[in-house]
């Protein structure tokens, strides 16, 4: 009855805390997962406040809370929408893997950390967020603009990217053998194949089965078979993550917007407990000694986040001022960047600091450069205007007209 107590206490506590950062995040016009993260640093092991009662609680919470967030993103989008982006973005994708990921792997090699962990932080640098980006894209009204359609099939891509990049992981984690880890990438990719293709000739039949009158019932369908899908991806070494945004992508039309208006509250809820569990599991006295690293890291993931994007917007007409809109959106990173790190937490102790730091930098970093990279690149590239005309020597006393200014 006492650890029941404990734990009521503790939750009630953690909840209210994270309502209050919420609220504070907003009213500054920031990401709350920062907060959120730095909550749980404050609270775990070597914090200001260390929880115990409520640390099994948390870590399932947390579990579920990776889930609803892929759920959430698959049903933004229906299987021809991907598809279609897929056709007409993949270059860019390929730029974005190339000029992103290597960073990570880099550093992890200089460092020292070995191949596994190159692989870890080759995607903790190379995967945007998407839940930061969208809510900066509706904070700064740029919904309609040309550009957004680019930023958001880049980020499509890379979350289709993470069904064949989480297997090889978790295969690579587990030290499967490379028949192994073939094998699992196999189940994965037909897996997503074949998810793809009823979505594509069955989704209003998938959709229709799963659909009710009743919000509850609706509540419950959904979000028990995205838990049971979850479960037997990860049975058959794909990721719950995975499984998650492929029940997603099969609903649509009324069904999908129904379940996301339902499950929104409940993602935002089980999110911030996923943030908090990956704070709590990491000792603030770990962040120092990585932190420099993340820093460089956060520079220079900046500037080839800003050029995947410059190069995107350029592929699809879209003007200079757009460019460099693009690029600049694309720079945050946030809850893919964390559950990559999360697996890798047994790999090696420094991963889970480094990224924290990492993600923390870009998670504020990311807003400021969506709002601040147009007009610092044109300021920087402004051209300084042509020296005017010498006035006339004879004639009435005039005064030299400036075409340029006039126009101006």
């Amino acid at each position: 009855m006492h650890n029941t107590t404990e734990l009521l206490i503790e939750l009630g506590a953690i909840i209210l805390v994270l309502g209050l950062l919420g609220r504070l995040a907003g009213r500054v016009g920031f990401s709350p997962i920062p907060l959120y993260l730095l909550a749980g640093l404050a609270f775990g092991h070597g914090g200001i406040l260390p929880l115990q009662a409520s640390e099994e609680f948390t870590a399932t919470g947390a579990e579920i809370g990776v889930i609803l967030l892929l759920l959430l993103l698959g049903l933004e989008y229906s299987a021809s929408e991907l598809v279609t982006n897929l056709k007409s973005q993949y270059p860019s994708g390929i730029v974005d893997f190339v000029l992103n990921a290597a960073p990570g792997a880099a550093a992890a090699l200089i460092l020292g950390w070995g191949p596994v962990a190159a692989v870890v932080l080759a995607g903790v640098t190379w995967i945007s967020s998407s839940g930061v980006i969208a809510k900066v894209l509706g904070d700064l009204g740029r919904l309609g603009n040309r550009e957004t359609p680019v930023i958001l099939g880049v980020l499509v891509i890379e979350d289709l990217a993470m069904a064949v990049y989480l297997p090889i992981l978790t295969a690579l984690l587990a030290g499967v053998s490379l028949a192994g880890g073939a094998t699992t990438l196999l189940i994965s990719l037909g897996t997503v194949g074949a998810v793809l293709y009823l979505a594509l000739r069955h989704g209003r039949l998938i959709s229709k089965a799963v659909s009710s009158d009743s919000a509850e019932m609706l509540l419950l369908v959904v979000l028990g078979l995205t838990l049971l899908v979850a479960g037997i991806a990860q049975e058959l070494q794909v990721s719950a993550a995975v499984g998650a945004f492929l029940v997603g992508i099969a609903l649509s039309g009324e069904v999908a917007e129904g379940a996301r208006s339902l499950l929104t509250p409940l993602r935002d809820l089980f999110a911030a407990v996923f943030f908090v569990f990956f704070g709590l599991s990491t000792d603030p006295a770990d962040i120092p000694p990585v932190l420099v690293p993340a820093l460089i890291l956060a520079a220079i993931t900046t500037l080839t986040k800003i050029a995947t994007g410059w190069y995107a917007a350029r592929r699809a007409g879209i003007r200079t001022a757009g460019r460099w809109r693009a690029g600049g959106t694309l720079v945050a990173r946030g809850e893919f960047s964390i559950v990559i790190a999360g697996l890798a937490v047994g790999l090696d102790p420094r991963i889970g600091p480094l990224a924290t730091a990492y993600v923390l930098i870009l998670v504020i970093l990311g807003p400021l450069a969506a709002r601040w990279t147009e007009p610092v690149a044109r300021r920087l590239t402004r051209r300084p205007a042509p020296p005017a005309p010498p006035a006339p020597s004879a004639g009435p006393a005039t005064e030299a007209i400036d075409p340029i200014a006039t126009n101006t």
